[in-house]
């Protein structure tokens, strides 16, 4: 079992460090990729290339988000028939 050497500040900013670089890097894929150049690094370069599966994570929390409140209803409309 590790121990945790880390105090609760220094958890917090380290877990709002890696937020702030997964939403800059996840921006940079979905949405600034196509105006900008290449930039070298392979893996976020394949997903400038892409034009389909990128927009999938920002369609999935609609869609989600649709889909629970379509079955909510339905399930309120099953129980009160």
């Amino acid at each position: 079992m590790m121990a945790n050497n880390l105090s609760p500040p220094e958890t917090g900013y380290l877990f709002i460090t890696a937020s702030i670089a997964l939403l800059t890097i996840g921006s940079y894929a979905v949405l600034f990729s196509a105006l900008l150049p290449p930039s070298g690094i392979y893996i976020l370069d394949a997903l400038q290339r892409d034009t389909h599966y990128k927009y999938f994570a920002l369609l999935i929390i609609p869609t989600t988000s649709y889909f629970v409140i379509a079955n909510w209803v339905g399930w309120q409309y099953y129980r009160n028939s």
